[in-house]
């Protein structure tokens, strides 16, 4: 019964969406790729907030409910009927009366299961796609018969660009670089940090505050002969220098000035749970990164950690990585093996995570600097790591979502837990109250 229900609320939202955006015709820029999208689909925003009147997905709602409703304007009902239609009322609203409505719209386009966006791209047509990265192991993999068979899903969302429109892929990861032949007869700017990209980074270093502590990021971006002095100030590692070049390349094809663009992304703030600096307890430092994991994401805050200066210990609270299938066993092993080369204490949390710990004993870290938590505990891995926190330590905290939740460990270990509310990921209190 509730799968019927979701699916008429769905079939009614999509509609309305489709009539929205008939009505006003708004320009759409679409986002997608297995890494990255929301701080890429947020840096975006950001860039062109000032330039623009436009809009963005709210979070990572980026599914077949959650496209429509940012079409709408509207906030997921979650499992409350009357929000959910009060959503369907205000989209009702938005066809039948005059709105003052966005000129862009910056949507999230993700997919679970084979369709998704296939069944999105037979009403979206966007005028520019950003495709982050189609690493060989995604997320979400168990629910597809190959990797290669999401890198198809993710690629229809590009054969829905409108003719004139703009393709924009991350040029650094092989797999969406391959994708400039197959639409060579398209509009296409590539982004990274190598040279072969139309937008790249260079001069990328990590900032430190005045006590030593990580806080932020320092690079150029060049474009055209160009030359921009960037700077991140609440978040770390290279993965977050891309969304910054992809807002420069969207900002391109669209003849935005870099100059203005820059200067809005200087006040831009990240999406918390991704390679966030928080104040730790203690004079600690946290790197929060709980908001999800994969291989590709997991190696990549590792390598950060691995390069960061500290006074102190180094820290890694690691969860399971979810919906691997059957990668899900290797990939574990391999980010044990990384892992014990870089930290000092290693904590775990979940079933599949204590392939991490096995992985990391076997590579000759210390077992006595190791400990492991069952799926839902935590909270009571945040309190262990709480009591063994000195000045300087740095920890790096990266989980899956489901059963994970390993933002109930960083709030634990923050300098200021009252502030969790504004600083954590999955704070609404349809999270907060779930298991």
């Amino acid at each position: 019964m509730k799968a019927f229900l979701r699916n008429i609320v769905v079939a009614i939202i999509t509609w309305e969406a489709r009539a929205v955006l008939n009505k006003y015709r708004p320009r759409v820029i679409a986002v997608t790729g297995s890494v990255g999208k929301t701080s890429t689909k947020d840096a975006i925003f950001s860039a062109l907030k000032d330039s623009y009147y436009i809009r963005k997905s709210q979070k990572s709602l980026n599914s077949d409910i959650g496209v429509p409703l940012t079409i709408l304007g509207c906030e997921t009902g979650w499992s409350n009927p009357l929000r959910w239609s009060q959503n369907i009322l205000e989209g009702l609203a938005l066809i039948l009366l005059a709105n003052h409505y966005p000129r862009w719209l910056v949507l999230e386009v993700g997919t679970d299961k084979p369709g998704d966006i296939r069944a999105i791209t037979r009403w979206l047509k966007p005028d520019v796609v950003v495709i982050t990265a189609l690493p060989d192991v995604p997320v979400h993999v168990e629910n597809f018969r190959r990797p290669e068979d999401i890198k198809t899903e993710k690629k229809a969302l590009a054969h829905a660009l409108r003719v004139d429109g703009t393709l924009i892929l991350g040029g650094d990861d092989k797999n969406t670089y391959e994708l400039r032949g197959e639409f060579e007869n398209r509009h296409v700017l590539l982004y990274g940090v190598e040279k072969h990209n139309d937008v790249y980074g260079s001069h990328i270093s990590i900032r430190y505050g005045e006590r030593g502590e990580p806080s932020g990021m320092q690079f150029h971006v060049k474009e055209k002969g160009s030359s921009i002095p960037m700077t991140i100030n609440d978040r770390i590692g290279q993965q977050q220098v891309y969304p910054i070049l992809a807002a420069f390349a969207v900002a391109q094809a669209l003849g935005a000035g870099p100059l203005a663009v820059a200067k809005s992304l200087r006040d831009s703030q990240g999406p918390p749970g991704r390679m966030k600096v928080l104040r730790g307890y203690n004079g600690s430092t946290i790197i929060d990164d709980s908001y999800n994991s994969s291989p590709v994401a997991l190696r990549a805050a590792i390598s950060t950690l691995k390069k960061v200066e500290t006074r102190g210990k180094k820290i890694a609270i690691l969860g399971d990585m979810l919906e691997l299938g059957r990668f899900s066993i290797d990939a574990h092993k391999k980010a044990g093996v990384q892992v014990a080369r870089v930290v000092d204490c290693l904590i775990t949390v979940g079933i599949r995570a204590r392939g991490i710990a096995a992985a990391a004993r076997d590579s000759g870290f210390d077992a006595e600097c190791i400990q492991e938590f069952d799926t839902g505990e935590a909270k009571e891995a945040g309190r262990t790591v709480r009591a063994m926190l000195e000045e300087g330590d740095i920890i790096l905290v990266k989980g899956s979502q489901s059963g994970i939740r390993l933002e109930r460990a960083v709030r634990e270990i923050l300098a200021e837990p009252q502030q969790a509310s504004e600083l954590l990921v999955r704070q609404e209190s349809e999270w907060v109250e779930t298991r």
